[in-house]
């Protein structure tokens, strides 16, 4: 078993972790899901895969980093991550998610990943460089090719980096909200803004491949009002 699994000092913790929300809206009285800290573990992974790139890559620039970091923690990687280190078969899922695949979902691997990591830093007391100790060797062990490959086609990247030409520094903003769908196979919907106007919105069956759609929706946009440069 990997070490990610076994050094946790609260079981409660990591049982959480691994709790999707089709498992509690089956038992309700299970408690909470693992939404809040699979929140955690996204902003703690975003975190380390780029200070992890900062560190491996001083040629790169800001915007190549930026692709990179997305490439690296993009939704089929962690899915590859949580196979890696066993949490396909872990995952407490609800009846309807296992009959629908739920055990080879690439988003509920990736989200259960991300849980698991914000558990494990809460359970570590907060201290980064236990994850660090974690998570780098599994970053060290994607080939350069495939994040270099991947890193040339995210749309949220592409947008992100028209608008620190054209506007300023201000990042694009997604709100992203559930419209629809059931516990397992829920749909989003996401809007994106720079500063208060809103460039993009579309669907998706999660919150990534939303916020990925509307990014590709502002570029749609912008290249039909002609402000999308060839290089974009």
């Amino acid at each position: 078993m990997h070490k990610l699994l076994t050094t946790f000092h609260d079981e409660q913790l990591l049982r959480r972790a691994l709790t999707h929300r089709s498992y509690v809206h089956e038992n309700p009285g299970e408690g909470e899901h693992n939404e809040r800290l699979e929140f955690l573990g996204d902003a703690v992974l975003n975190f380390l895969s780029g200070e992890y790139l900062y560190r491996r890559h001083p040629e790169k620039g800001e915007d190549e980093l930026t692709r990179r970091r997305s490439a690296l923690v993009d939704e089929k990687q962690l899915a590859k991550f949580a196979i890696e280190v066993g949490l396909d078969f872990r995952m407490r899922l609800g009846k309807g998610a296992i009959r629908d695949g739920g055990y080879q979902n690439p988003n509920l691997l990736s989200s259960t990943f991300e849980a698991v990591i914000g558990a494990y830093y809460l359970d570590h007391n907060s201290n980064i460089e236990a994850v660090r100790a974690i998570i780098e060797p599994l970053f060290d062990a994607v080939p350069e090719q495939i994040v270099v490959s991947r890193s040339t086609v995210d749309s949220k990247n592409r947008f992100q980096e028209w608008v620190q030409r054209n506007i300023g520094p201000t990042p694009p903003k997604y709100v992203t909200t559930q419209i629809g769908g059931v516990s397992h196979a829920p749909e989003f919907k996401a809007e994106v803004y720079v500063v208060d106007k809103k460039y993009g919105e579309a669907v998706g069956r999660n919150k990534k491949d939303a916020e990925k759609a509307a990014a590709e929706d502002a570029l749609a946009h912008l290249k039909i009002q002609g402000l999308l440069s060839i290089q974009s």
